[in-house]
């Protein structure tokens, strides 16, 4: 093969056929598309603990997918091979959010549609996608969950804590009880309607009550 062999390659070819206006303009809406994913998922995080890490990754997704598809669009045999390559791919990351796997197929659907070229469907969905997201996030319940850790003596430590607790909260399930030699753990899932905690401090001056601890959570680590 000679060097004017090269030049006359296929992929030299490619490279002419290359559309760098239409290539930024798909990739400055995705970019656009990814910024309004992450302005929402800010503002409608209701989790325990808030990952900037996720929330800007959520922008590199959309851009990167557009990208992808720009990429095989025109190209039937490297879509093929582009399919081939990304499904060895695993991604190990465990998603603790259900919501947050909404906010990751959104990303990667207005790369893939802003890509194939079909702005008006990207921007009409992607607007669309954000107020049902807002709108149905936003709504807060009236009671709030907590888990109730308390470490009682006996029996009847048990029963009087039992009593305040169901005196101070909405509602009360008992999701675990571990009895032993040192005494008896109780774990509950306390509801309370106007977020209020000053039963606690009844349920650690209860004689028998070791200690007593309140922890806030999403309502759905445990079930």
């Amino acid at each position: 093969m000679t060097f004017n062999d090269i030049l006359k390659s296929d992929f030299l070819n490619k490279v002419s056929s290359f559309s760098f206006v239409d290539t930024m303009i798909a990739l400055v809406l995705s970019l656009a598309a990814g910024l309004l994913i992450f302005a929402v998922y800010k503002k409608t995080f209701n989790g325990v603990m808030y990952s900037s890490g996720f929330a800007v990754s959520l922008i590199a997704m959309s851009v990167i997918t557009s990208l992808v598809i720009l990429a095989i669009s025109s190209n039937v045999i490297l879509s093929l091979g582009m399919v081939g390559a990304l499904s060895i791919v695993r991604f190990r990351t465990a998603v603790k959010d259900p919501l947050d796997i909404a906010y990751l197929f959104w990303a990667i659907s207005e790369g893939i549609v802003i890509g194939a070229g079909m702005i008006p469907l990207g921007i009409i969905g992607a607007v669309v996608i954000a107020l049902i997201l807002i709108i149905f996030t936003s709504r807060k319940t009236s009671d709030k969950p907590y888990i109730l850790v308390v470490n009682c003596s006996d029996d009847k430590t048990e029963t009087a804590v039992t009593e305040v607790i169901n005196s101070g909260s909405k509602k009360c399930i008992v999701k675990s009880k571990t009895v032993s030699q040192r005494g008896i753990e109780l774990t509950m899932e306390v509801r309370l309607d106007s977020g209020k905690t000053d039963f606690i401090n009844q349920v650690a001056e209860i004689t028998g009550v070791e200690d007593a601890v309140l922890v806030s959570y999403n309502g759905e680590f445990l079930s």
